[in-house]
């Protein structure tokens, strides 16, 4: 049986947001069975919880922000990435401010900090949401759908009006039987271009952005001295920001995802749909790995051996 899994024990690290470039400590907790992943706003009088689930997202302008209890966490995607890539199902996460800190742009660090402590099965079944039927949402020319498939896969489409794009295609498939996602998807870092930042700045947004944090374009070239970690970079974490959008359904998918120039809205308006329309999905579960699809029967071994970045 494939079973749920939490972290062996607490793991803390610091950071600033992104577009609050505030500096906030964040501590990854382990919980019990069928917890999900829930947000502390431990600075707040309360500490008031935020579970992470896709229609607690109330803001979606360059990534995604969920609100419950009179609290918010923005930024989640990133770290939701992380745990939807190690399967992490049940966490609590404790926070000092309003933002996940960005880290290196990437979820590589988040990767790296469950991997430094570990996790470890629980005694309850992991519970799947299965694709029964074909699922599609569109906002103009931008496509969000689901599509059944025994695995998981991840899609993006999309092409990038600048010279660093030209030579990296329009879209890449990350099919999880056979790709690693702590290899190939979650050293992959958020992208921004230098025209940009005013705009962004005026509106309360990327306060803490760097060539540290986020891959930075002028109107011809990348500023970055070290350049890209991919030839693809920009579409794998387009792949890395979809994964941790749809795991705030609450739980890992059985199916196909392909986003042609999505983002975070309509990613959050596909979850939303998808879980509206119950004759599209069904929960599964799997008494004996022999039934688990490739794409999730990687050893717990694994993802509790020395950290890999």
């Amino acid at each position: 049986m494939l079973k749920q899994r939490t972290l062996k024990t607490t793991v803390h690290t610091v950071g600033i947001g992104l577009h609050t470039g505030v500096k906030v400590s964040l501590t990854l907790r382990p919980a019990p069975v069928d917890t999900g992943i829930i947000f502390v706003r431990t600075d707040l009088p309360g500490a008031p919880t935020i579970q992470a689930l896709a229609h607690h997202v109330t803001d979606t302008r360059l990534s995604s922000l969920i609100e419950q209890n009179n609290a918010k966490v923005s930024t989640v995607e990133h770290l939701m990435s992380a745990l939807a890539g190690l399967g992490v199902d049940n966490l609590y996460i404790d926070i000092t401010g309003p933002e996940v800190p960005i880290m290196d742009g990437s979820s590589g660090p988040f990767v790296f900090l469950i991997q430094s402590v570990g996790l470890i099965e629980q005694t309850a079944p992991k519970k799947y949401i299965k694709i029964k039927q074909t699922l599609a949402v569109q906002d103009g020319d931008k496509v969000a759908r689901f599509e059944p498939y025994s695995g998981f896969k991840v899609t993006y489409e999309g092409q990038f009006n600048h010279p660093a794009f030209k030579e990296m295609g329009s879209s890449v498939t990350v099919d999880f039987a056979d790709t690693s996602y702590i290899q190939e998807v979650a050293r992959a870092r958020t992208f921004g271009f230098t025209q940009d930042v005013e705009k962004l700045r005026s509106m309360g947004l990327a306060l803490g952005g760097s060539l540290d944090n986020a891959i930075v374009m002028d109107e011809f070239r990348i500023l970055n001295a070290d350049g890209l970690r991919f030839a693809d970079e920009f579409l794998r974490h387009k792949i890395l920001d979809a994964i941790g959008d749809l795991y705030l359904i609450g739980h890992p998918l059985i199916g196909s995802f392909i986003g042609h120039k999505s983002g975070h809205a309509l990613n959050n308006v596909a979850a939303r749909a998808l879980l509206e329309n119950p004759n599209a999905w069904e929960f599964v579960s799997f008494d004996n790995n022999q039934q688990v699809p490739t794409s999730f029967v990687e050893p717990l071994a694994n993802l509790t051996s020395q950290p890999s970045f």
